[in-house]
């Protein structure tokens, strides 16, 4: 299975910056470009243990689903969401928090396996794992915008107004 580690700091308390980072209205809002949707389950808000969403979204111009569960919790520290249907073999995103003198340091922790054997494996060393390195790193930045300014107060007080101030 490939591992994807990344440290994000981020100056902004722990409770802040955990909540963000499991808000479905803020990951759909870093994912339009690739006109990602809720299809079913956790519709707006935060997910918690153990809800479950269906995002559909586009990725190398073919429509992909996928289900994800939270499958472990504990605020503001830690939680995971695996996959329970989808295009991966496995996808498990560990996320970790931790406070600092400055704020917060976020981890991801993500493992995934794509199908399809040996050519599987091959997609996932040549092309897969740099994309959702980006696409990992894309979503953190956001975060760490929201969390770091006032926007926060959008996603996790209103967050219907994400879409029409930003």
């Amino acid at each position: 299975m490939n591992k994807i580690e990344l440290s994000t700091a981020i100056n902004a308390p722990i409770e802040r910056c955990f909540d963000l980072a499991r808000s479905v209205d803020l990951h759909r809002f870093s994912m339009q470009h690739h006109h990602e949707t809720i299809i079913s389950g956790v519709q707006a808000g935060l997910m918690d243990y153990p809800n479950r969403v269906t995002w559909r979204a586009r990725h190398f111009g073919v429509w992909f689903t996928l289900e994800s569960a939270i499958t472990k919790f504990t605020r503001p520290f830690y939680f995971t969401d695996e996959m329970q249907a989808g295009p991966f073999k496995k996808m498990v995103h560990d996320h970790f928090f931790y406070c600092t003198d400055s704020g917060t340091v976020m981890i991801d922790q993500f493992y995934f396996q794509s199908p399809y054997g040996w050519l599987g494996e091959v997609v996932d060393s040549l092309v897969l794992k740099n994309y959702l390195v980006n696409l990992l790193q894309q979503r953190n930045q956001t975060i760490r915008q929201f969390a770091e300014t006032d926007k926060w107060m959008e996603v996790l007080a209103q967050p219907e107004k994400i879409y029409k101030s930003t």
